[in-house]
């Protein structure tokens, strides 16, 4: 796949979260362009929990466990310092998806993303590995034992966010 065809599948993520509500922008990380889009959620069910959604979207020439791993803790370090409000943990969490784009991706790279989520205190993060090359999405699908009862919204904005329309 060509480069033409990344910057149309992280167009098409940016369109679909201003359809979700997401104010989606694109800010410069270090000289990296990256889109950023989050929404707030309230729900009774979530223990009257306000959880902040970020999603974090770039291309990278290479994905590699190291790329993916350390760009998941920068995009959770960057949610739990944005997301405004109560700190984390007093009613208040934060999800994210760690998202990069690109035609070459290391297998264990795919497989780290697709094992499950990485949590910190109050702060969950499914990363997202998208091979631009074959049209396949990795991400961790599951219902953890820690943040279970916000599995299902997050399985749900993942396929409706990140999913290749064919």
């Amino acid at each position: 796949m060509s480069q033409e065809s990344i910057r149309n599948y992280l167009a098409s993520v940016e369109s679909r979260l201003a359809g979700d509500g997401c104010g989606p922008r694109w800010e410069d990380w270090a000289g990296a362009p990256v889109l950023v889009g989050r929404r707030a959620d309230f729900r009774m069910r979530w223990a009257a929990t306000n959880l902040h959604l970020f999603t974090v979207a770039a291309a990278v020439p290479e994905i590699t466990v190291p790329v993916v791993d350390t760009f998941t803790t920068q995009v959770l370090t960057y949610a739990k310092k944005n997301k405004g409000g109560l700190p984390v943990g007093m009613q208040t969490g934060v999800a994210c998806f760690p998202v990069l784009v690109s035609d070459r991706i290391d297998p264990a790279a795919m497989a780290w993303a697709e094992e499950k989520q990485r949590n910190r205190f109050a702060c969950f993060a499914r990363p997202v590995v998208v091979d631009s090359a074959q049209g396949y999405v990795g991400m961790y699908r599951g219902k953890p034992a820690i943040g279970r009862a916000y599995a299902g919204r997050r399985i749900e904005k993942g396929v409706r966010y990140f999913q290749p329309q064919g």
